[in-house]
């Protein structure tokens, strides 16, 4: 009986828990809003370059691995 009481003591912290940062955030979102959208602009022009590091990781290698091996088996 104790291991029941414990699960429904748990579920309840973890849903308290929620709530606390459900309204954290809100709380943060409503006070920081202006720092937060004003920043939003600068934030799109620096996920270009971040795009172009990290998304052309592959580039100038346009031949997969199974086609090089099928070549060097004929």
């Amino acid at each position: 009986m104790t291991t029941e009481h414990e699960a429904k003591h748990l579920s309840r912290g973890k849903w308290v828990f929620y709530g606390f940062l459900a309204i954290a955030g809100l709380l943060l979102f409503t006070e920081h809003r202006a720092h937060v959208l004003g920043l939003l602009p600068f934030l799109i022009l620096l996920a270009c370059p971040l795009m172009h590091l990290f998304m052309h990781h592959g580039h100038g290698n346009h031949n997969p691995k199974d086609e090089k091996s099928e070549d060097n088996t004929k």
